[in-house]
Formats: structure tokens, C-alpha cells, sequence
């Protein structure tokens, strides 16, 4: 009679993924640079030409952006398993919408001049193709908490690129930033504005040329 003991094969766990593994951390950064919504992807164009006179109300709409697709995100991976696909755009929309909705009652709220500028402009995040992109894209797919870091890594990719329309918009067009008269305070007086540059004309092409520059400096080629 055999007396040998059949040994059983260890199986070793799988480690945790760390919060800011490698993985993760390319969900943030990717969308900054090399898979950016804008410049690659040619997405939510239409808010940076009508928003990005001025700093102040493109960084006021860069942060609702931000925090509407972060959130979006997070709500739709946590809901991603219990909504019929035949349904989803439609949930994805009220789940939007109600976002924006607040967001343009805490800016009516707390920054009231900032929202007549953009009023209109803060409802049009509802279609805003970032937003509905990634919902469908990768929260429909993924965990509430890698989705939350696609969120804000496109939100961030969108942010910095209007951002930087508006920082030469106002600063060739009005001469100032955040209203202050930059030329006029290193002793450069009645510096020639260009009007163009407050035209969405002037958008056009400032968001040409940052393209162009993010395009040729990380290879990118259209397929």
C-alpha cells in the first residue's frame, strides 16, 4: 500500500494592483500628450472657440469639465453592470445632465458673472464628446476607480489645451491676462491688439498651430 502523499500545487495570489501602478498612472497621462481629446483626437472643439477669449471663464469651464467627466465616470462604472445595453446612452445622458445641471446652479450660485458669460456654453457639456467618449468608451467597461483617472486625464488633456488658446487670445487680443495689462506693466504702452485674435477666427488658428506644434513634436501621424 502506498504511504506517498500527493502534494497539492501552490498557487500564489495575484498582487494588488497599487493606486498609482503604471497602468493607472498612463490613464492621467496618456490624454495630456500622446492621446490627447483635442489635438489627436479632435474632440470638444466647439467649446474652444467659444469660450477662450479670456482666462479667467476658460478656466472656470476647464474645471467643469473636469469634475462632469470625473464624476460621469464614476457613476456610470458603478452602474455599468445593472444598465441594459439598449438603454445605455440614454442613462449616460441623464447621468450627464444631472451633473451639469449642478454644476450650473454652484456656478449661478457662487460665480454669477463668470456665468453669464458661459451659461450656454456649461449646458453644451451634456454633448460634449469627450464626456459621452469616455462614458461609452471606458466607464461602460472598467471599475469606478480606473474610470475616475480616465476622467480626469481627459478632463486635464482638454483643459490645458483651451487653456493655452485662452492665455493667447486674451494676451494678443486684449493685451491683459485675468484683466491685468501686461504690456502696460513692463513699461510697453498702446501695444497693437489684434482683433482677430477675439474672433473665433483668432481661436482657429492659435488651436491650429497648438496642434500642429503637440503633432510634430510626438510624431503623430493620421491612419
Amino acid at each position: 500500500m502506498s504511504t506517498e502523499v500527493s502534494e497539492k500545487p501552490v498557487v500564489k495570489k495575484k498582487e494588488a494592483e497599487g493606486l498609482l501602478s503604471k497602468r493607472r498612472k498612463k490613464l492621467v497621462s496618456d490624454p495630456l500628450n500622446d492621446d490627447n481629446p483635442v489635438t489627436v483626437q479632435i474632440l470638444g472643439i466647439c467649446s474652444a472657440l467659444a469660450v477662450t477669449t479670456q482666462v479667467k471663464p476658460t478656466m472656470i469651464m476647464a474645471i467643469s469639465v473636469v469634475a462632469v467627466v470625473a464624476f460621469s465616470n464614476l457613476v456610470i462604472s458603478l452602474m455599468r453592470n445593472l444598465i441594459p445595453g439598449r438603454v445605455r446612452i440614454i442613462v449616460q445622458l441623464a447621468v450627464v445632465a444631472t451633473l451639469v445641471t449642478i454644476v450650473d446652479q454652484l456656478l449661478k450660485a457662487y460665480f454669477y458673472d463668470v456665468w453669464k458669460v458661459l451659461s450656454v456654453f456649461v449646458g453644451l457639456i451634456i454633448t460634449n464628446c469627450i464626456v459621452m467618449g469616455r462614458l461609452e468608451a471606458y466607464a461602460m467597461a472598467n471599475k469606478p476607480y480606473d474610470s475616475v483617472l480616465d476622467g480626469l486625464g481627459s478632463g486635464f488633456g482638454y483643459s490645458w489645451v483651451i487653456l493655452a488658446v485662452a492665455f493667447f487670445r486674451e494676451l494678443l487680443g486684449s493685451a491683459s491676462i485675468f484683466g491685468f495689462k501686461v504690456f502696460d506693466a513692463i513699461g510697453i504702452h498702446n501695444f497693437p491688439t489684434n482683433g482677430l485674435m477675439v474672433s473665433p477666427v483668432g481661436a482657429f488658428i492659435i488651436l491650429g498651430l497648438i496642434v500642429w506644434v503637440q503633432r510634430a513634436r510626438t510624431g503623430y501621424v493620421e491612419r
